[in-house]
């Protein structure tokens, strides 16, 4: 894995925004590995579904843990009515959250609660030149850019055809 410069504070809850392949989750798990948090990831249907019908959900899954603990919900966006149970949530229980998601636009055109001043805001864009060292070659990021994914494939082939569906 190449590390990432962005750094993620693990004593407040924060959003991670960034567009789709560029390592939120990877990021993420890598940073909060140590303090085991309850992972929610709404990616699969079967979560989107539960929480879309009940978001309270959330509170009965997280009625057990301590102050100070760790929930991520992956992909946030996608049940943006979470994010009042998540206020609800950091103010009464103190509970800490990681909430990531390719589209903060998609949640503020909604209304969604931003959480003001609950959480910090942090942007994770696909790799720079100081992350990649020397790895990066110039005319291979003009060409197919730096996604992770795309600098994983070793075959143009591949790296044309997953930019095509991407």
């Amino acid at each position: 894995m190449i590390p990432r410069l962005l750094r993620i504070d693990n004593e407040y809850s924060f959003f991670l925004f960034g567009p789709r392949g560029s390592g939120k989750s990877t990021l993420l798990k890598a940073a909060l590995e140590e303090r085991k948090p309850i992972w929610i990831d709404l990616l699969d249907p079967s979560e989107e579904a539960i929480f879309q019908m009940d978001p309270n959900e959330l509170v009965r899954r997280t009625a057990h843990l301590p102050p100070g603990s760790w929930v991520v919900i992956d992909e946030v966006q996608k049940v943006p009515n979470l994010l009042d149970l998540v206020h609800k949530l950091i103010e009464e229980k103190n509970l800490l959250f990681a909430l990531s998601g390719s589209s903060a636009r998609k949640l503020k055109r909604g209304g969604a609660n931003l959480l003001a001043g609950r959480a910090f805001i942090h942007h994770l864009y696909p790799f720079i030149t100081a992350e990649l060292g020397d790895q990066f070659e110039f005319q291979h990021a003009l060409e197919w850019g730096t996604l992770p994914k795309v600098i994983e494939l070793q075959k143009n082939e591949n790296k044309k055809k997953f930019l095509q569906a991407y």
